[in-house]
């Protein structure tokens, strides 16, 4: 039998403004491959970096985990310090650390986190172009809120996935939706075990249109129940979306990724 080495788990931060997404593409610049570029140069060998969540292009990471095999022996800072030296400053390393080879960051993931925000202002703003989708005409947070409440717990939300979803199945469990107003921002964050293709940004787009409806939560119940992308709302843009952090059992000692300047 061969011998696996070590299993290493890593959190990893990144603006992925300039990035294709996650996932390796041939003709793109991706996050996969700039991690593991630099996780081979710590390794002194090829890795391979399988993550939780594969983010699209243009969207953003607080708490992405990842788990990888080496024989390598190195320290958590010397991957962490490692590797960092070889990534843009768009993406870093938070944490690494051993774990054992029942470890997967994909499969043993109990829920997914996600947060999206808006800045909702007159004026649109230079400095978050990139992190924050920009809405002028005012909405009602509270009113999103109570209509998030339709999609608590495990439905089929085809009227959430895009057409380019390969997920063999539509249902999933969402366990919590909050929508409040900070000041001239809207955060939307969810709760759930998994994801369909664009579920979160379409999800947003339903609300940002069931909030003007005089039943906001009807609305979006019936959007629910039609199975049909079509009766949703347009899929947000990326820029407003956050992998926020990436919960597992107790046992495998995976930390909360750390607060965030201006994202708490």
């Amino acid at each position: 039998m061969t011998d696996p080495g070590r299993r290493v788990a890593a959190i990893i931060e990144y603006d992925g403004t300039d990035y294709a997404g996650w996932q390796s593409q041939a003709h793109s610049v991706s996050i996969q491959d700039a991690i593991q570029t630099a996780l081979s140069f710590v390794a002194g060998h090829p890795v391979v970096a399988i993550c939780a969540g594969r983010t699209d292009a243009g969207v953003h990471a607080v708490g992405q985990v990842i788990h990888f095999d080496t024989h390598a022996e190195r320290t958590p800072r010397a991957w962490v310090l490692g590797a960092n030296t070889k990534l843009s400053p768009s993406i870093a390393l938070q944490w690494a650390g051993e774990v054992g080879q029942g470890f997967h960051a994909r499969h043993k993931a109990s829920r997914r986190v996600y947060r999206y925000v808006i800045l909702n202002r007159s004026a649109r703003s230079a400095l978050q172009r990139s992190r924050a989708a920009w809405i002028h005409r005012p909405l009602d947070a509270a009113a999103m809120h109570a209509a998030a409440q339709a999609l608590i717990g495990e439905h089929d939300f085809s009227a959430f996935r895009s057409i380019e979803c390969q997920s063999p199945t539509p249902i999933r469990r969402v366990d919590a939706i909050e929508v409040s107003r900070e000041g001239d921002c809207v955060w939307l964050q969810i709760t759930a075990n998994a994801y369909l293709h664009h579920m979160v940004r379409n999800i947003v787009g339903t609300l940002i249109d069931a909030q003007r409806e005089s039943d906001p939560p009807a609305a979006v119940a019936k959007v629910l129940a039609s199975a049909d992308r079509r009766y949703a709302g347009a899929t947000a843009p990326a820029a407003g979306l956050y992998l926020w952090r990436v919960d597992y059992p107790a046992n495998f000692g995976i930390p909360m990724p750390q607060a965030q300047f201006g994202l708490n």
